[in-house]
């Protein structure tokens, strides 16, 4: 049964929350789940098998991929091995077609088994796969967009989404934006291809449109961030709404050296959960900083790893994973490749941002980081280490990088949240 409004009290509604097995995509997710749980919502949630600790501290009922092939996210290549030694946008075209399209099809099987034996009111998915928009037609369910990465939803007033560049501000820019857009269909043509091929395994016609539209619902998307990190692009959909920060303090651990962080000037630096090849960000950059009178706090990124395999300056303290929410208040600046998530709890700090983003969306992060002026956007993902003392040292000194950080904590934190979010999902489920 769907919520229903009784005076100023909604009634319960039932959703099935899903989110592909990534740390940064469960995160946000989770915390929306949680906050529905919290207005008396049955909530359900769909995504691997690595999370269900994660997903059941929610209140969520996990269900896992079955039918889906599960998979180690530091591993990719292990269950899909067309990732083998891919990088950059080879990478990305890959991880499209195997993970976020290929497993469209297993994905439907496993929640349409959910739905057989209990259906929902409304799906909630994550935007990064095909999935949802086949699950939602196939079953006949309503559904529901939430954006845990930067918002890539073509604009027809900017460049397209994924390449870090600024919207043009004069005509000749406006022109190379316009050429780009033209482009699409005949860049995403394997990725339609690919959810076409899905889609009628499915049971369903073709799709009327591309790929980079089939993945958005037509109803609503709560988008993460706010104007500031989407070049505060005009004529936005009016059923999207900014929901600023999504996810909640974790509950990592201090490391045993947390003291060490005392009364000194703190750089923190991560290269999140996913590539973490430490050569491309995290060595370079602990070199860059040896000889900088402050602590450096970096993460590994890897579940039990503390230490990295060569040896580390004097100034550095390491651990697997560092909770962010308490270093990030006591941080002067933030050296990392770029996640969407990572970015946004920083930015939630007023803390300012060097960026070193070389796959996947991390050059858009870059890139939006820097045209809103609270970073440093490198343009690479393995920088020198001159390139990122040269940036951290510029973020230091000039105090227009850390006033637009908290510019933009304002600004998220009038967004409201994951708590923002379930409200207007349970006015969706209401209607």
């Amino acid at each position: 049964m769907a919520s229903t409004l009784v005076g100023e009290r909604v009634a319960m509604a039932r959703f099935m929350v899903t989110a592909m097995p990534f740390s940064g995509h469960v995160a946000p997710m989770a915390a929306v789940a949680a906050a529905l749980i919290a207005r008396g919502h049955d909530v359900r949630f769909y995504t691997g098998s690595a999370f269900r600790e994660q997903v059941e501290r929610t209140g969520a009922r996990f269900v896992p991929w079955q039918a889906a092939p599960d998979f180690d996210e530091q591993n990719l290549p292990a269950t899909f091995p067309r990732l083998v030694g891919k990088k950059g946008f080879r990478q990305l075209m890959v991880n499209m077609e195997d993970l976020f399209v290929g497993t469209t099809p297993a994905q439907l099987a496993d929640v349409r088994a959910e739905w057989e034996r209990d259906p929902w009111d409304a799906l909630v998915s994550d935007e990064a796969s095909l999935a949802p928009s086949v699950i939602a037609e196939a079953i006949g369910c309503r559904w529901a967009t939430v954006a845990v990465l930067p918002l890539h939803l073509v604009s027809p007033h900017g460049p397209p989404p994924g390449l870090g560049l600024r919207p043009g501000g004069t005509a000749l820019g406006r022109a190379r934006d316009g050429a780009l857009r033209a482009l699409i269909p005949a860049l995403s043509g394997t990725l339609t291809a690919g959810a076409n091929r899905a889609r009628v395994a499915a049971g369903l016609a073709p799709a009327s449109v591309g790929f980079d539209r089939q993945v958005w619902s037509a109803e609503l998307i709560l988008a993460s961030g706010v104007p500031a990190l989407d070049f505060d692009l005009p004529g936005r959909p009016a059923h999207l709404y900014w929901v600023g920060r999504l996810t909640g303090a974790g509950d990592v651990p201090r490391a045993a050296w947390w003291g060490d962080l005392d009364g000194r000037r703190v750089i923190a630096l991560t290269q999140g959960t996913q590539n973490v090849d430490p050569d491309d960000l995290l060595r370079p950059a602990l070199d860059a900083l040896a000889d900088l009178d402050a602590v450096v706090v970096a993460s590994t990124g890897v579940r039990g790893q503390d230490t990295f395999p060569f040896p580390v300056p004097p100034n550095a303290r390491v651990a697997a994973m560092v909770p962010f929410d308490e270093l990030f208040p006591r941080a002067d600046v933030l050296v990392t490749n770029g996640g969407w998530g990572g970015v946004v709890t920083a930015l939630s700090h007023g803390l300012p941002l060097v960026i070193g983003g070389g796959d996947l969306d991390k050059p858009e992060v870059a890139g939006r980081v820097d045209a809103a002026g609270a970073g440093i956007n490198l343009r690479t993902g393995s920088p020198k280490p001159a390139a990122i003392r040269a940036a951290v040292d510029r973020v230091l000194a000039e105090t227009s990088y850390r006033a637009r950080a908290r510019e933009i904590a304002g600004q998220l934190a009038d967004a409201g949240g994951a708590e923002r979010a379930a409200q207007l999902l349970e006015e969706f489920a209401s209607q």
